[in-house]
């Protein structure tokens, strides 16, 4: 009989002594229970004496013709085999974790891509990630970047370069800005508009915050716009902006994979075309430095370039900045 002891009882069961005696309370033969879970017979019969010395308890009553499980045995018989199947859950959590594409990502977006680029991203997700749960947060920049620093966001999907310590870029495609305005204006239709158009027109731009109100601003200073030149800023999204533009209100800059969703709309507006070079924007994937899915992110950023050449944008090769 095993005697109780407080000292016993500090001692932790090993997951084999466990298995063990969850076979022999299943099968309470020491022989089908010792080929069920591929142990030799003296070594399960080891674990199971080894498992009672550390509980302090006598689990089974051995006869010479067959195996009875004590009182205490039925109870911890039960509790046993909720621990093994926990520890197999765990196991099986870890597999779908090391399983590139599988479980969450939470992947951030800024406001001027969500629109344009989400059904691309989605429509891949569903085709060929069939088993990550993507869940999408649309924020501004400055958001997306404190949510990816804390852990909050596992990628981001924006407009780049943003200069953080710690965060790796990985960019999709390069796309030009084009100049929307209103279907009367003189400079609409043409495909051949100087930056320097810039300096003088009655610019609408996108509130503060907004990464592209930024990108604008610095092409409009690369053209000579002076400070002192008319900006409106009312406006907290595109579809916004546009409309305003459709009313006569001014012009504006719209990133070229948001042209035909936000123009289509409306028939007052048109677009003209900058000459060569045009402004542009880069837009990329952002992750924190050596993150533990980096190699997953990569392979998705490719996925990504490809399944974006549809789009009216110049793929960039790859790579990691």
């Amino acid at each position: 009989m095993v005697q109780s002891n407080p000292g016993n009882r500090l001692k932790q069961p090993s997951l084999s002594q466990l298995r063990a005696f969850a076979a022999v309370a299943e099968y309470l033969h020491f022989r089908d229970a010792a080929a069920a879970i591929g142990m030799s017979q003296p070594a399960l019969s080891g674990a199971v004496s080894a498992l009672e010395e550390a509980l302090g308890v006598q689990l089974i009553e051995r006869t010479t013709r067959k195996v009875l499980l004590s009182p205490a045995g039925e109870r911890l018989a039960v509790r046993a085999r909720v621990v093994l199947d926990a520890v197999g859950e765990l196991m099986e959590e870890a597999e779908a974790v090391r399983a590139p594409f599988t479980g969450v990502l939470r992947l951030g977006v800024i406001p001027t891509v969500a629109p344009y680029l989400l059904p691309a991203v989605l429509r891949l997700v569903h085709e060929r990630y069939p088993d990550l749960d993507l869940q999408v947060h649309e924020e501004q920049t400055s958001s997306l970047i404190e949510g990816l620093g804390a852990g909050r966001l596992d990628l981001l999907l924006l407009a780049v370069p943003l200069g953080v310590p710690g965060v790796s870029e990985l960019p999709l495609f390069d796309e030009d800005f084009v100049l929307v305005m209103d279907r009367g204006h003189p400079l609409g239709g043409r495909a051949d508009i100087p930056r320097d158009a810039l300096r003088e027109l009655p610019l609408l731009l996108l509130d503060e915050g907004h990464c592209l109100r930024d990108q604008a601003l610095d092409i409009c200073r690369e053209a000579g716009r002076t400070e002192g030149a008319p900006v409106t800023t009312t406006a907290a999204g595109l579809s916004t902006l546009v409309q305003l533009v459709a009313g006569g209100l001014g012009v504006t800059l719209l990133p070229r994979t948001a042209v035909t969703v936000e123009t289509a709309r409306n028939e007052a507006l048109t677009t003209a075309y900058f000459t060569d070079p045009a402004p542009t924007r880069r837009v990329a994937l952002a992750m924190r430095t050596g993150a533990a899915r980096q190699e997953e992110f990569e392979e998705l950023a490719a996925a990504l370039r490809e399944a974006l050449r549809a789009l009216p944008v110049r793929v960039t090769e790859g790579g990691r900045t």
